[in-house]
Order: C-alpha cells, then sequence, then structure tokens
C-alpha cells in the first residue's frame, strides 16, 4: 500500500495537521499559530481567515512532500464549541466565537431555565448543560447583541465544517459535534432548537464522520482529493490517542484537558457529556477549561518559553511546599461546569519562585483531570486500569509523570502528539475506503512511544493533595459569585 492521508486539525491555538502513510509513519507535520482577540470581559474570537491560512499552507507544505497521487483522502477536526456565521455565499459576517468565550452565559441560563433535567435525560440520555458555550447560547448572543449579523446569517458552522465549506463549496456537520442539539439518534431535538426562532434553518446537515463533503476545489493544493465531514477535536483526539473499545479511556492534552471514556453503559452523572452512540462507540467526556492554557499564562507571567519553564521541573516533583494551584483562570468546564470560579494559588511563601509555581500548575492542572475522571468513572460504569495521554502537553515526561501518580494510573504516550489530527486522518482513511471501519483503521495507524507507571508511595500524598484541591474550590465560591454578581 502507497497510499498518503492527511489530517487537518484546527485547534484552539493553531492549526495543526500530520501527513502520514499507509502504516501510520509520519511523513511531515505542519503547524500554523493563530491568535485570539480578548478585547472585552469574557469575549474569545478569532479569525477564520486565519484558520484559512492554517489549512492551505498545511496542504501546501505536503504538496512538497508527497505526489498529489498519493494522498487518497483528507479528514478534518476542530475546537468546541467554537462558531463561525456565515452568509449566503460562505463569508463569515462575524469573527468566530471560540469556546472560551463565556459572554452568552445570560442567554444559557435563560435558556436552561426552559428546560428540565428530565428532558434532558429523555433527549441526550444525561443532564448535559447548556452553557455559555452551548451553539444555541451562541445564537441567541448574536441574536440579541448583533440582530443585523443575525439576520445575514444563513449557516451556523464549525471550524472544521466552515473549512470543508472553502475547501469543497459544501456544507455539512456530524451528529456527535453538534454538541447539546441532537438526541441519541443523532438527530436535532427540534422542542429545544424551537427555544430560538430561527435557529433550526441555520444549522447544517448532518451526516457520519466518514461521509465525503466533496473534493478540493480546482486551483488548490491536491485539488480533486476528497475531503471528509470529520469530528470535533474531543472524537478525532480520542481516535489518535488509540481510543476506540468499551472500556478504553484517553486524556488529551492541550489548550483544555479532555478526559473521556468509551462505554456503552449509562449512568446518567452531572458535569458529563454523554455523546450520541456513533457506530457502537460512546464517549462519555469531560472537558476542562483549562490545561495547556494555565501553563501558556504562566509562561507569560514569567516572561519565559514553556520549554524553558518545563526544563527547570525535569524529574522533580510538588513536595508539601508547592502552591495548590486552582486552574479556573476562565471558570471551569467539567464536571463542576461553573463560569463563576476563578484561578488562585494558595499557601504562597517567601520561598516561592518559578520553579515552585510551575510545579503548582502541573500539579493542579492533573487534579483537575482527576476530579473530570472520577466523574467519567461514575457515569461510564467503568473503574479504570490505564489511560491513553496524548497532545502538546503530554511531550514533558516530568507532567506525564505527575499525572500518572495524582490520577493514580499507567499512562500510555502517543508517538504522535497531534492527537486531534492524526485521529482526522485515520477518518480520512476510512472515507476513502482504505480501512473497512474506525476500529481497523485506529489499531494499525496508532503508535505508542512511553508508559508512565504511578509511583504507589505517593498515593497517600496525592489523595490528601486533591481533597484540598477540591475543599479549594468550594470555599472561594461565595467569593467568586459575590464578584461575578457585580
Amino acid at each position: 500500500m502507497d497510499f498518503c492521508l492527511i489530517g487537518i486539525d484546527v485547534g484552539t491555538t493553531a492549526t495543526k495537521a500530520t501527513l502520514i502513510d499507509a502504516a501510520g509513519a509520519e511523513l511531515a507535520s505542519f503547524v500554523c499559530p493563530h491568535g485570539t482577540m480578548r478585547n472585552a470581559p469574557g469575549m474569545a474570537e478569532q479569525s477564520p481567515q486565519d484558520w484559512m491560512d492554517g489549512v492551505l499552507g498545511a496542504l501546501q507544505q505536503f504538496s512538497d512532500v508527497v505526489e498529489w497521487k498519493r494522498v487518497i483522502g483528507v479528514g478534518l477536526t476542530s475546537q468546541v464549541n467554537s462558531h463561525v456565521f456565515v452568509d449566503d455565499s460562505g463569508a463569515a459576517v462575524r469573527p468566530g466565537i471560540i469556546w472560551q468565550d463565556i459572554r452568552a452565559a445570560q442567554d444559557a441560563a435563560g435558556l436552561e431555565r426552559q428546560v428540565s433535567a428530565e428532558q434532558k435525560t429523555a433527549w441526550f440520555g444525561g443532564p448535559v448543560p447548556i452553557d455559555a458555550s452551548h451553539a444555541l447560547s451562541r445564537m441567541a448572543f448574536v441574536a440579541r447583541t448583533e440582530p443585523e449579523n443575525w439576520r445575514a446569517t444563513r449557516h451556523v458552522l464549525l471550524p472544521k465544517d466552515f473549512v470543508a465549506l472553502k475547501l469543497t463549496g459544501a456544507v455539512a456537520s456530524d451528529p456527535v459535534a453538534a454538541v447539546g442539539l441532537v438526541d441519541s439518534s443523532g438527530r436535532y431535538v427540534e422542542p429545544l432548537l424551537d427555544l430560538l426562532p430561527g435557529a433550526a434553518a441555520r444549522l447544517p446537515p448532518l451526516h457520519p464522520f466518514h461521509h465525503i463533503v466533496g473534493r478540493i476545489s480546482a486551483g488548490l493544493p491536491f485539488a480533486g482529493v476528497p475531503v471528509m465531514v470529520g469530528a470535533m477535536d474531543a472524537w478525532a483526539g480520542m481516535f489518535g490517542c488509540g481510543v476506540v473499545g468499551d472500556g478504553e479511556a484517553m486524556y488529551q492534552s492541550g489548550t483544555s484537558e479532555i478526559a473521556g471514556i468509551v462505554s456503552s453503559t449509562v449512568f446518567p452523572t452531572s458535569g458529563v457529556i454523554l455523546f450520541p452512540p456513533y457506530q457502537g462507540i460512546r464517549m462519555h467526556a469531560a472537558p476542562t477549561q483549562s490545561g495547556g492554557a494555565s501553563l501558556t499564562w504562566l509562561c507569560s507571567l514569567l516572561g519565559r518559553s514553556a520549554e524553558e519553564v518545563l526544563g527547570k521541573t525535569d524529574g522533580l516533583q510538588p513536595d508539601a511546599a508547592t502552591p495548590l494551584f486552582l486552574p479556573h483562570l476562565g471558570g471551569e468546564r467539567a464536571p463542576i461546569w461553573d463560569a463563576t470560579s476563578r484561578g488562585v494559588f494558595a499557601r504562597l511563601d517567601a520561598n516561592t519562585g518559578p520553579q515552585e509555581l510551575t510545579l503548582a500548575v502541573m500539579e493542579g492542572v492533573a487534579h483537575s483531570v482527576r476530579w473530570a475522571f472520577g466523574a467519567l468513572q461514575q457515569s461510564a460504569g467503568v473503574k479504570l486500569g490505564a489511560v491513553r495521554i496524548s497532545g502538546g502537553g503530554s511531550r514533558s515526561d516530568t507532567w506525564c509523570q505527575i499525572r500518572a501518580d495524582v490520577l493514580g494510573l499507567p499512562l500510555a504516550r502517543t508517538a504522535i502528539p497531534a492527537a486531534a489530527a492524526l485521529g482526522a486522518a485515520i477518518i480520512g482513511g476510512v472515507g476513502s475506503g482504505a480501512f473497512p471501519s474506525l476500529p481497523s483503521a485506529v489499531r494499525q495507524l496508532v503508535r505508542f512511544d512511553r508508559e508512565f507507571e504511578p509511583d504507589g508511595a505517593r498515593a497517600a500524598f496525592y489523595n490528601e493533595r486533591f481533597a484540598h484541591f477540591q475543599a479549594l474550590y468550594h470555599d472561594l465560591r461565595p467569593f467568586n459569585e459575590r464578584f461575578a454578581s457585580r
């Protein structure tokens, strides 16, 4: 087999892409950072053109690496819940609103009050929250604050679907990425959409991940190559982590940390996102708000690069003198879904320096994921024995060891860090007909480079620290809510 596949991921901080061969070996990779506009409280917007600049840059670079005829499919994935509002011509009427934007919290609360827990469970299988990042909340926000843009909007698309439109001229999405909009059968929930007049008409048609949206238009690199609908980053990353079977667990470490378990068993659990079944795969997910973003913030504060900051902690571990860090820099998502919570360092002293702050951030992020996995195991009815980890944040051996110790679980790390882009390429392989199913493609194309075993001697230490971590959040909650109301 001499074919190649391309996977493209429009992430939060960059557009990433991978070019792999039929055995899963990476032939080339691509990263193009893009900025986020934060010009108002709670605002987080990006330029859709920046996404396309990255996508076209990746295709152009890869076209210099392999012959075009070897590439048989392009798969897409992107950040969610992030939304771009486009007009009849496919042009964005305003910047894209990304998942970190919390300005629609008021609209979300209004929608949440109109939907009962019983309705959510009937539609989604569990109490999926309607928060500020929910698509309906975003549409309500734009309709309320920008009525002219709302009237001009023909489609509300995810970044990956916007890219597909620009590459092929066709509009499509998938049912799994329509988080909180579709029921367990994969259809839009009409009673929910009816809460906002005009919402249903602006949503794209839904297709399986491997559905061919169209072919790359003439004049672009790899013209004629089929482009698949693809999947949201959590699902593409799950495949890129090598997770596809019942009882398997993923840990994607990027701007946010995304924990997930595949399980056909469902025990409705507050705080967990329960996705509709897809080809026998049912994922329980718990995305946090600030994983790698916490480290990025600290690096900016210290005026140092991530490599320099992490390098100072090589081989070290938190101890009793390490401050406790709550990584709620923009609120928190799973499992508490509290937009009012804020970050804090607890128990700083005169000896606290950059190294101690870095270890505190690494530990705090790990505790946030431990909390998420606790809810996930309850939701999935699974007691985990191991987790597969990928993403840019997994490249630090020290951080991976801290995570393994905090979770009390072994972590198997993937060889290709760009899990979501790899997962998109895997979907491209299924859609092109190179593989008969997602499981077969995942088993053949995903490789691992190292396993991190938890240190049992540190279990009691981290159990105590985790209890303090949770208590710190609860103790500060009234304080944060009081300030949020002003």
